[in-house]
C-alpha cells in the first residue's frame, strides 16, 4: 500500500513538472510573438504608402484646405460631370524670420475625386537636391517607405532632345492599394514624388478620358452654337444702333 501511495505521489510530481514546463514554453512563445508584433507595427506604420508628411490619401478637400490655410475658391475645377475633379496647389511657407526657403519642397499639388484626395504630387526645390545623385534621393525616400519595388536603369542624357520635358521613372514603391513613384524631369533634372490611390486614380483617369471624348464629340455642335450666339448678339446690337444712329 505504501509503495502504491509513493508511486502516485511520484507520478503527480512528474505531471506537475511537465505541465509547468509546457506552460512556461507557451508563455515564452507568446512573449516572443508579442515582441515580434510590437517591433513590426512601427515598421509597417513607417511604410504607409498612403501618407506624405501630414497629408493622407482619402482625406477630404475641406481638411486639406484647413491644413494649408487656403479657401475653396483656390481649388480649381477640372471637371464637374459625371464626377467632380478638383486640383489644389500649395507652396509651403518659409519659417518666420528666415530669408531663404526653409523647406526642401517647392510645391505640393493635390488632386481630388468628388472632394476626396486621391493623388499627391510633390515637386522638390532644385537647390535642396543640388548635387544629390539619384541613389541619394532613392535612399532618402526608402527610409520612409521601405525598399523600392523597382528601380529604373539610369538613362543617357545625350539621348534626349534639347527641349525634351518628359518625366522619367526613377523608382517606385507600391502595395495593393497605393503607389509611390519617384520621377525626374529629363530636361531640368528636378525630382518629383507622386503618391496615388490605385483605385481612385484609375477611376479619375477613366472619368477624364470619357469627358474628353464627350467634349470632342460635342465640339462641332458647340462651335455652331458659339457662332449662332455671336450672330444673334451682333443682330441685337444692329437693331439697337438702327434706332439710335443719327447721321
Amino acid at each position: 500500500m505504501a509503495w502504491a501511495i509513493a508511486g502516485c505521489e511520484f507520478k503527480f510530481v512528474v505531471d506537475m513538472k511537465m505541465k509547468t514546463k509546457t506552460k512556461t514554453k507557451t508563455i515564452g512563445v507568446s512573449l516572443a510573438l508579442l515582441t515580434a508584433v510590437f517591433f513590426a507595427v512601427p515598421a509597417l506604420q513607417g511604410q504607409d504608402l498612403s501618407r506624405y508628411r501630414a497629408f493622407s490619401l482619402g482625406t477630404t478637400l475641406p481638411a486639406v484646405l484647413k491644413h494649408t490655410e487656403q479657401r475653396l475658391a483656390d481649388a480649381k475645377v477640372i471637371q464637374a460631370q459625371p464626377v467632380l475633379i478638383q486640383e489644389l496647389t500649395w507652396w509651403p511657407p518659409n519659417l518666420p524670420g528666415t530669408s531663404f526657403k526653409s523647406d526642401t519642397v517647392e510645391q505640393v499639388h493635390f488632386s481630388f475625386y468628388n472632394a476626396e484626395l486621391y493623388k499627391i504630387s510633390v515637386t522638390y526645390d532644385r537647390h535642396s537636391t543640388e548635387g544629390l545623385t539619384t541613389e541619394d534621393v532613392v535612399k532618402s525616400i526608402s527610409a520612409k517607405y521601405g525598399p523600392p519595388a523597382s528601380v529604373a536603369p539610369a538613362s543617357d542624357p545625350a539621348a534626349h532632345e534639347r527641349y525634351d520635358t518628359r518625366q522619367e521613372p526613377v523608382a517606385s514603391w507600391e502595395d495593393s492599394q497605393y503607389s509611390v513613384n519617384l520621377v525626374r524631369s529629363s530636361f531640368s533634372g528636378d525630382f518629383e514624388l507622386l503618391l496615388s490611390s490605385k483605385r481612385r486614380n484609375a477611376e479619375a483617369e477613366s472619368a477624364l478620358a470619357a469627358a474628353a471624348v464627350a467634349e470632342k464629340e460635342a465640339g462641332p455642335q458647340k462651335e455652331v452654337d458659339r457662332q449662332k450666339k455671336e450672330i444673334d448678339a451682333l443682330e441685337l446690337t444692329r437693331q439697337k444702333n438702327q434706332k439710335s444712329f443719327r447721321p
